[in-house]
């Protein structure tokens, strides 16, 4: 997998901070529980052990991906982006031309995306449509439930 992913600056070092913090308080913390539930004795029907061994597997599951996720990882320089187009990292107002409901989105990588913070996937049905457009322009956005149709009412 050589898909670079899009970070912004911030993201990027909360992600090595994660990782950091994964790779040391993490390990020692399963660490020191395999070690309490070998020292219950025969470990071959020792649920504790097993369990504190099955969370060191995902822990490493988890270290790996974030370590290949931040391999991949290229920083975007906002500043150099047009400032006329829907880009990822673009806040964008829309219009629901059906329920005339307004919505503002921040445009960013998948692994950035959080709806409770209004940042919507680049990838998404709705981030995808936006790419490319300017203020003003009417698109069409085909989501689950159907194809809803948009009016860009502010970019920033």
């Amino acid at each position: 997998m050589s898909n670079i992913i899009y970070l912004s600056r911030e993201k990027l070092l909360e992600m090595e901070k994660e990782l950091n913090d994964l790779k040391t308080n993490g390990r020692k913390h399963i660490a020191g529980r395999i070690a309490e539930a070998r020292a219950h004795g025969d470990l071959s029907e020792n649920a504790e052990y097993d369990a504190a061994k099955d969370e060191q597997g995902l822990l490493e599951l988890k270290i790996n991906k974030m370590e290949d996720q931040l391999s991949r990882a290229m920083v975007i320089d906002r500043n150099a982006l047009p400032k006329d187009q829907v880009h990822i990292f673009s806040k964008v107002t829309v219009k629901n031309l059906k329920t005339l409901k307004e919505s503002t989105y921040t445009i960013v990588s998948p692994e950035e995306a959080d709806l409770e913070q209004k940042k919507i996937s680049i990838t998404s049905p709705i981030g995808n449509a936006l790419v490319g457009r300017k203020s003003g322009e009417v698109f069409e956005a085909k989501v689950p439930a159907g194809v809803i149709k948009f009016e860009i009412l502010k970019l920033e």
